[in-house]
């Protein structure tokens, strides 16, 4: 077979592979073969050096695709007339800018203008969750396009840490997941820390507006207190395998041992207690729950046309 015949099927299969937004698994297999190695290779090398970064990279993903739609605003910097996403207290946890940073430019000097800092984000969420959890292989639709607009403002319709359920299941809703799509993606918790400023509103010593939380467990309460102790940006990690992707984030909220308001709603509402059931009994189900749940939020409004950064913290 001739070459450009060749070539004419190779097209023909990307084509059938696309998805109706636009994106498709193979979206660079012409125009950038080895995007997914160097993404995959920046990451690894990252986590091996520092293996909390995993956390940061995944919520990183979450927090840009639900503002505005999963276009990298979360990683513009801001600039001398405008406050960018990155910088709203909601975001000051997120780690990982530099491993985007790196894989970006190795992706520049490969095939420059090609790939979208999206999609990067996109992709190293992914590999962040496979280094944590060996075995958790899934493929993601690729071909964002960058967006222009990052302000915080807009992150106010980031869930907060104080939600109940109901609240949690509207606000994801809104956004087009099922309530147990929400408690599967919550699941993402068990990567990581929060801040003491996230969950201290559960102490009655450190906030005068609210009694102890009657849904913690006593000792784990005294955990807290020992941990805020220290001040606001003192961490305490979601569960006790910080750094593992696993289902012990589930079992935690079963002990009562939930960090935020919003972790530990998920037991106290009948109607998410049967999922955490589940997911806490049933590994492989969350895993396979879980890996639905972060393609389709990967396809949250993405924009199809527009710009792909030259360097992820500003427009070109």
């Amino acid at each position: 077979m001739r070459f450009d015949a060749i070539m004419k099927v190779v097209v023909m299969l990307v084509i059938m592979l696309r998805h109706c937004n636009g994106l498709s698994m193979n979206y660079y297999m012409l125009s950038c073969p080895m995007a997914e190695f160097i993404v995959r290779n920046s990451v690894n090398s990252a986590l091996r050096a520092d293996p909390t970064l995993a956390a940061g990279l995944l919520r990183m993903h979450f927090h840009d695709c639900f503002i505005e739609g999963c276009d990298a605003s979360i990683l513009l910097d801001s600039t001398d007339d405008n406050t960018a996403e990155k910088d709203s207290p909601a975001n000051l946890s997120l780690r990982g800018y530099e491993v985007i940073d790196d894989a970006k430019q190795q992706l520049e000097n490969q095939c420059p203008g090609v790939v979208s800092c999206a999609d990067i984000v996109a992709m190293a969420a992914r590999d962040a969750v496979l280094f944590s959890a060996p075995g958790l292989i899934y493929d993601i639709p690729k071909g964002r396009k960058d967006g222009t607009r990052s302000k915080i403002e807009d992150t106010r319709n980031l869930p907060p840490p104080i939600f109940n359920s109901s609240e949690l299941i509207k606000m994801f809703g809104q956004k087009g997941f099922t309530a147990q799509e929400m408690v599967a993606l919550s699941g993402g918790h068990t990567l990581g820390v929060a801040r003491c400023s996230a969950f201290k509103n559960r102490l009655k010593n450190f906030d005068s507006t609210h009694d102890v939380d009657p849904n913690m467990d006593t000792q784990f309460m005294k955990t807290l207190v020992k941990t805020c102790s220290a001040g606001d940006t003192a961490e305490q990690p979601f569960d006790a395998t910080r750094n593992n992707f696993d289902n012990a984030y589930y079992r935690a909220l079963q002990r009562q041992a939930g960090l935020l308001t919003s972790d530990q709603t998920l037991m106290t509402d009948p109607n998410t207690r049967p999922i955490v059931n589940a997911y806490a009994m049933n590994q492989a189900m969350f895993f396979f729950d879980f890996q639905r749940a972060m393609v389709k939020m990967g396809q949250l409004d993405v924009k199809e046309t527009g710009q792909v950064r030259q360097n992820c913290r500003k427009i070109n």
